[in-house]
């Protein structure tokens, strides 16, 4: 293959549908030099291979959904017949029906960009785990240096005045004595 896709760019065009990852047809025929319109014939002529884990057809609704995630979709572009999007398991099958060196060497491509996709969002979900980890410890530390504050500030603060009167007091009425 003279041509080096980089796996960015195959990670640029997996979406996500129905909370899974998946490729749309139009995106991986161009990956592999074909039309789409070939590449779902070879499908179609091979259909026991793509289960629904493998292969799904988007909804009237979904390809308006996919214009927000990819500006590469246009209006009318797939207006006759729905798009077909492909898991990581539908993307490894296409090899094997589409029999080419291209479509072995772009799988291969996939393949990787997938788990590089795995990784990326394994490592930000153990960064956002440990920023709330990192933001409870914070919580309970602000607290306790609240606490340690309010209590030097009662340290300092000069000791109130007594208001009572030191001493021994007799609390009885004046008895006057006469001479």
């Amino acid at each position: 293959m003279n041509e080096v896709i980089p796996v960015e760019v195959v990670i640029g065009k997996i979406l996500l549908i129905r909370n899974q990852k998946v490729m749309l047809d139009a995106d991986l025929a161009k990956l592999y030099k074909v039309t789409t319109k070939r590449l779902n014939e070879q499908v179609k002529r091979n259909i026991k291979r793509f289960p629904s884990d493998f292969m799904l057809q988007l909804t009237k609704g979904e390809p308006a959904s996919l214009r927000s995630q990819i500006a590469t979709l246009k209006r009318g572009q797939h207006s006759k017949y729905l798009p077909y999007v492909f898991t990581e398991l539908g993307v490894a099958m296409l090899s094997s029906v589409l029999n080419s060196d291209r479509a072995i060497e772009i799988n291969i491509i996939i393949m990787r960009a997938f788990v590089k996709l795995r990784e990326i969002i394994s490592t930000s979900q153990k960064v956002e785990e440990k920023l709330k980890e990192i933001e409870a410890r914070l919580d309970v530390h602000d607290e306790q240096v609240l606490n340690i504050m309010e209590a030097i500030n009662q340290l300092l603060a000069p000791p109130e005045k007594s208001k009572t009167k030191i001493g021994f007091q007799v609390k009885e009425k004046a008895v006057g004595y006469t001479r």
